[in-house]
């Protein structure tokens, strides 16, 4: 008798890397050209194992102290795993982010820069940095100003960071597709490649329009307890 998780995970990751796939061509684009993240914060080591058997290797986790608590022992059993933080990072926490995660996507001020630049500059890590951009001007959210963003990526490329590209949430309840395609405008005005943008709800809208990352939690693991 088939494992029923391994079967269902297998099932929902072909499904999301089909409707990739589809989306990426309608734009012109080949499917490997947009990356999955299995968004897996909150989901505990067990939960994630059948998205690993099911040959998913890229992560993405909010926090820092969550995945140095549940992905060494998964990362010694599965070779190829990439980690990437996608969630609002402390500067005090940034030695930790560049020893765990291979990209940060939320580098957001002054103030962080300066904190992942003395990291990397001390560790022999160097993981790819996205620019998170406020593309909404929401104030509950994280990420710098557009006025700003030229200002924070001199000062992050200053301080050595290896800035891939440019990250954002749009709003809610909100057509996505212009905040897509003002952020493919922005990064394409600085010269950087990578967009980090489209989760669940939104992601073959994102693919279409240059996502190079899409970040995807609810359509793989189902939907997270509120008080998690």
């Amino acid at each position: 008798m088939p494992d029923t998780a391994a079967s269902d995970a297998a099932a929902r990751l072909a499904t999301i890397r089909n409707s990739i796939a589809r989306a990426a061509a309608l734009a012109g684009r080949p499917a490997d050209a947009v990356t999955l993240i299995a968004i897996s914060k909150t989901i505990p080591a067990d939960g994630i194992v059948p998205l690993l058997d099911a040959g998913q290797r890229v992560f993405g986790e909010n926090r820092v102290q969550e995945a140095q608590a549940k992905w060494p022992d998964l990362r010694a059993r599965y070779a190829g795993v990439a980690l990437h933080l996608v969630g609002q990072l402390q500067s005090n926490k940034a030695a930790d982010a560049v020893a765990t995660f291979d990209a940060i996507h939320s580098v957001d001020r002054p103030s962080l820069v300066q904190a992942l630049g003395k990291a990397i500059a001390a560790s022999d890590r160097r993981p790819d940095c996205f620019l998170q951009v406020n593309i909404g001007d929401e104030p509950q959210k994280g990420g710098c100003a557009i006025a700003e963003l030229p200002a924070l990526l001199a000062e992050a490329r200053t301080a050595g960071l290896p800035v891939v590209g440019l990250m954002a949430v749009p709003p809610s309840d909100t057509e996505p597709a212009p905040y897509f395609a003002l952020l493919a405008k922005l990064a394409r005005d600085h010269d950087l490649d990578q967009l980090s943008m489209g989760m669940s709800g939104d992601y073959e809208t994102a693919a279409m329009l240059g996502a190079t990352h899409v970040r995807i939690g609810t359509a793989l693991f189902g939907v997270r307890p509120s008080a998690a």
